[in-house]
């Protein structure tokens, strides 16, 4: 194809131009931020290039930490929850309790910022309004969902948060 070299050139050289550079001083900060999220800088950086904005808080699910009855759960990936330095929010999924979860955690050393009933299967509407409360008082593009179910993912649409994490990825 006669021209593709000039083609390619000139597409690199737009698409560098769109890209910013960033200071160094600006990378080692977000770096930081990151790991002091509990994030790689990559997914870091991606949920900012799309929001626009940092992470404040951090939606677990109960079934991303393995919380699946009462007196259940992985030690380790609460340990992780804690380190976490972003304000941290919780859907509990039943058959647990709100109260009995966030007194579990509390008891290991673990506070919870916000935490409520996980949203079912719920038609649209009410899934939103459901995932729109256990976010508040945060901005909605603000929040990362750590979550392991297909069902959890939807809750990022739903409450227009700021992406979702798979838990295995997350914890790992």
């Amino acid at each position: 194809m006669a021209g593709h070299a000039f083609r390619r050139l000139a597409w690199t050289k737009a698409r560098k131009a769109l890209m910013p550079t960033l200071p160094v001083e600006v990378v080692r900060l977000r770096v930081k931020r990151a790991a002091e999220l509990g994030l790689d800088y990559r997914t870091y950086a991606g949920i900012r290039a799309t929001t626009g904005h940092d992470v404040i808080a951090l939606l677990f699910s109960t079934n991303a930490l393995r919380m699946l009855r009462e007196g259940q759960g992985d030690a380790d990936r609460v340990a992780r929850m804690a380190q976490a330095q972003a304000a941290r929010a919780l859907a509990v999924a039943p058959p647990l309790t709100v109260a009995r979860v966030v007194r579990d955690l509390d008891l290991q050393g673990l506070t919870i910022d916000r935490a409520g009933s996980a949203p079912g299967l719920l038609p649209w509407p009410e899934l939103c309004r459901r995932v729109e409360e256990l976010r508040r008082p945060w901005p909605a593009d603000r929040v990362l969902l750590i979550a392991e179910t297909m069902t959890e993912r939807e809750w990022v649409a739903a409450g227009r948060l700021a992406g979702h994490l798979p838990a295995e990825r997350y914890f790992a």
